[in-house]
């Protein structure tokens, strides 16, 4: 936004503040717990950064604006005076000094010098200040002075206590001994002549200001040194600094000093103003020992007994504090006659002499101040109050004066809003002030304003906006005109306003104004930009915003070229919520109340300031990642992907008070914000390469050159190049053992194919020769079984020959030819060759029967063989008597003899065992 202006607000606390000193510059406390140290803080240097340097009892400390780090000595001693030249922090401890140097990580490394000092031995010295002269370093004692100059170390003895050395005139000069000043020449000091007045006196502090040399004791004051002449320093300051035992002297620009003192804080002299402050534990400071001052850039910065303290010491806003909790809250002020007065939740209260006084009989809550025709009118609690200094007249006895507002078109005629309604206020020809409430409003009103001379706008806390047509007297409401929630969505905590002759209004962040030729509430486009900021202050052509949904920021504005900010966090939380209230003074100096007090805008002073402001590129503290903090002279931060969960690193502006950053995040993430701090953080990061680019946020929102920080994450191992490698190379053998397999598969489905054809094959040929066979052995069975049975008719019809020749014996004409008959008959019916074919044929169908039997039952005779093959069969015992050449009864005996040797039980068939067998 083109002239847009920020201010970052820090203030100053103090009780029974003066008129002249009730608006102080800001301090800033930096407390024990802040830093993590000691209390004492005995020297404090700032480098050309605007980072601070402290002793501090417990080390060395570094703050860069937003980090505290201690650095301890390797001895662990008290660290009691600190320098910066160039790159280098020299410090000075218990019989050690040297210096420290940032490493490539950021953070400080100590180099020792003592060991440059050739045959002498420290006699328990300790190092209080150090100061850069003549291109040598000087480290001094309470007794001695080292010069460092060329990597030596040469000692300088001096009579008496050293307590403080200055460059003065393009030489060096020193405190103390038995005359009270030396100068150093021919590398030695010589006493100046002619200083009687400092006998007796203990020099705390000497200062080269405007060619003079101050010298400051610690109960006598100050001395000023000038061509050869010394003479007390006569100013009233002076007399303060005897009181409360001055400690050190610093001059600063714009002609100013700043005197520290022991039990009083530190006193600010303006020489061109020839005039004085004094901020102490009452007006601030966190301790009234000041042990060490440093002023760099319109700041002085205080080591204190306890504590380190920040003072801006040309700051266009100030600010008026009460601590003491008296005056609480402050809800209006008005200026009149000279005369600031403070309207607060205790009462009214008004600056005499410089001295914040109670108006006797004003306590109880102050809604209002209004200044009509010089005389001052407070809405009170109570009723409306005319004031004047330190005397209360009561005007009405109406409970709870809200706002007053002049009736257009009149003279000395008003309306005031109240708990109960509204107030007609008229001035009559004697100059009384007369009151009468309207007729017709019986509802709290906090807000009213014209539409025109008999139509006011009232808001009520919570039921809205009420247009109102009143009388020609102006006491009577004629008509009431409401507005329904289609209008005005909210009607809680609205506010109304009359800005260049229009009616405003505020409801639930939005702003409207009344339309009067069409009777309606539309949105105002003017203040469109400033949707959730209530207007605090307006005379037409500017105007005082606060955003009160989001940032509580506040805003100064005309609506065109010209604009400021006020950031929430610069304000403490110490506005007053829903209550906040800017007062114009003059052209250029506005007043803001406060929870606590009030602070004072120079907008001249603020605009200047502004003007003049170079906004200086961050710094780069330090680069983390989970596990390792990263040298700062890398171009490119290489992150571990294991170590990747976690990435932080701090950029810093040390010469500004709580900055604000922006930043953008490019990569394969992206992210882009306003933050309120210099340490960033980025949590599980995808792996990639990231650059940040982050700039400084000054207090009137211009950016700084970027600072670009640029780094990458690893990928994971399993995505690291070797990894794809291995991938490229796991791929490629999974789709050569894919493809080998499905070679092999195919192989294997070609060879079980052609098994299974050839078992199919010899299957189908088995089956063939099976069948072929069973046909073989069904014809050999058919065979056997043909030629079994001719045997058998053979020999039975033999055997019925036999019978009949047997018969017919006596007709044989012999016996011997009878027998030669019968004999020749029962060879044809035993005929061996007749068994060799059927034991040929039957052991072709049955090959092993024979054998298995005879195995098994080893004492079975030929005939008992020949059985069992006529029974394997199935051959009836009818069938087998003819083929053994028996009867049948005979086959019955030999059956049952065979079954016994067979060892056959009864209920089993003799056929059917040696079938089966």
């Amino acid at each position: 936004m083109k002239g847009y202006y920020g201010i970052i607000l820090f203030f100053l606390s103090f009780s029974n503040a003066l008129f002249g000193q009730k608006v102080l510059p800001p301090i800033y406390n930096y407390k024990i717990f802040d830093y993590q140290a000691a209390s004492q803080n005995w020297d404090v240097a700032v480098d050309d950064s605007g980072a601070l340097y402290a002793a501090n009892n417990k080390g060395l400390l570094y703050y860069n604006g937003e980090e505290w780090i201690l650095n301890k000595l390797p001895n662990n001693t008290i660290i009691r005076s600190v320098s910066v030249l160039d790159d280098k922090i020299f410090t000075g401890s218990y019989e050690e000094f040297g210096y420290w140097q940032k490493n490539e990580f950021g953070l400080l490394d100590y180099t020792s010098l003592t060991h440059l000092i050739k045959n002498y031995t420290f006699t328990n010295e300790e190092f209080w200040q150090i100061i850069s002269f003549d291109d040598a370093i000087f480290f001094r004692s309470f007794s001695t002075v080292y010069k460092y100059k060329d990597d030596k170390i040469e000692v300088i003895d001096v009579d008496g206590v050293v307590t403080d050395m200055a460059a003065y005139n393009n030489q060096l000069y020193i405190a103390g001994g038995g005359t009270g000043i030396y100068k150093f020449h021919e590398n030695k000091f010589i006493s100046i002549p002619n200083l009687e007045a400092l006998l007796g006196k203990t020099i705390i502090a000497v200062a080269s200001i405007d060619h003079k040399l101050f010298i400051g004791t610690k109960l006598n004051g100050c001395f000023v040194f000038e061509n050869g002449i010394l003479q007390e320093w006569d100013h009233p300051i002076n007399r303060e600094l005897k009181k409360h035992q001055l400690n050190d002297i610093v001059p600063y620009p714009e002609n100013k000093i700043a005197f520290g003192t022991i039990k009083k804080g530190v006193f600010l002299y303006d020489k061109i103003q020839d005039s004085y402050i004094n901020l102490d534990r009452e007006t601030g400071l966190q301790n009234n020992t000041v042990l060490s001052i440093f002023h760099f850039d319109n700041q002085l910065w205080l080591g204190l007994d306890n504590g380190i303290d920040r003072i801006r010491t040309n700051a266009p806003i100030t600010y008026y504090t009460d601590f003491s909790g008296a005056v609480g809250t402050t809800y209006d002020i008005a200026y009149v006659d000279d005369v600031l007065y403070l309207g607060s939740n205790t009462g009214i209260y008004f600056f005499k002499d410089d001295v914040l006084q109670f108006v006797e009989n004003s306590q109880g809550h102050v809604w209002d101040l209004k200044v009509i025709d010089s005389e001052l009118f407070a809405g009170h609690n109570t009723g409306t109050f005319k004031v004047s200094k330190n005397t209360l007249e009561l005007v009405s006895s109406v409970s709870g004066g809200y706002q007053i507002v002049k009736v257009p078109e009149e003279e000395n005629s008003y309306l005031q809003g109240t708990y109960i309604g509204i107030s007609k206020f008229s001035k009559n020809t004697e100059g009384t002030w007369e009151v009468q409430p309207i007729n017709g409003v019986q509802f709290p009103v906090k807000q009213l304003c014209f539409e025109s001379k008999n139509v006011v706008w009232a808001a009520h806390p919570y039921k809205g906006f009420f247009r109102l047509r009143l009388n020609d007297a102006l006491d009577s409401v004629e008509e009431v005109q409401e507005f329904s929630h289609d209008a005005i969505p909210n009607n809680y905590n609205v506010k109304v306003y009359n800005v260049k002759n229009q009616i405003v209004l505020y409801a639930d962040g939005i702003w409207y104004t009344y339309n009067a030729i069409l009777n309606k509430i539309e949105v105002f486009e003017d203040f469109t930009k400033y949707k959730g900021n209530e207007l605090m202050y307006n005379d037409g052509d500017y105007f005082w915003f606060i955003d009160n949904e989001n940032s509580k920021e506040i805003f100064y504005t005309n609506l065109r070229e010209d604009n400021l900010s006020i950031a929430e966090n610069a304000l403490k939380k110490r506005l007053v919520p829903d209550a906040e209230n800017v007062v114009r003074l003059n052209d250029s100096i506005f007043m803001l109340t406060l929870s606590d007090g009030f602070a004072k805008i120079n907008l001249t002073k603020l605009n200047s300031y502004l003007k003049n402001l170079d906004v200086p590129k961050p710094q780069l503290s330090y680069f983390k990642d989970q596990k390792h903090r990263f040298a700062l002279t890398q171009e490119n931060f290489e992150i571990d992907y294991k170590n990747s969960q976690h990435i932080s690193f701090q950029v810093a502006s040390p010469n500004l008070t709580k900055p604000r950053y922006f930043y953008e995040l490019s990569g394969a993430k992206e992210q882009i914000n306003y933050v309120d701090t210099g340490t960033l953080q980025f949590e599980n990061l995808p792996n990639g390469a990231y650059m940040v680019k982050i700039s400084t946020v000054s207090i009137d929102g211009k950016i700084s050159e970027p600072r670009v920080i640029s780094f990458t994450i690893a990928p994971p191992w399993y995505l690291s190049v070797v990894s794809k490698v291995v991938y490229v190379f796991i791929f490629l053998m999974i789709i050569f053992l894919v493809r080998r397999y499905n070679r092999k598969k195919l192989e294997r489905k070609q060879k079980n194919f052609e098994e299974k054809m050839d078992r199919k094959q010899e299957e189908h040929l088995a089956t063939i020769e099976k069948e072929k066979l069973a046909k073989e052995i069904k014809l050999k069975q058919q065979e056997l079984t043909s030629t079994t049975l001719n045997i058998a008719k053979k020999n039975e019809v033999i055997l019925e020959l036999k019978n009949m020749v047997v018969m017919n014996k006596d007709k044989f004409p012999s016996s011997s030819r009878y027998g030669a008959f019968i004999k020749k008959l029962d060879k044809s019916v035993n005929d061996s060759e007749d068994w060799k074919r059927f034991e040929v044929n039957f052991k072709e169908l049955h090959e092993d029967f024979f054998e298995r039997l005879l195995k098994e039952f080893p004492k079975l005779t030929p005939k008992d063989l020949k059985l069992c093959a006529y029974l394997k069969m199935n051959l009836s015992s009818k069938e087998i008597a003819p083929l053994m050449g028996i009867s049948l009864r005979g086959v019955e005996i030999h059956r049952y003899r065979l079954r016994k040797k067979l060892q056959i039980d009864t209920s089993e068939y003799l056929s059917s065992f040696l079938i089966t067998f």
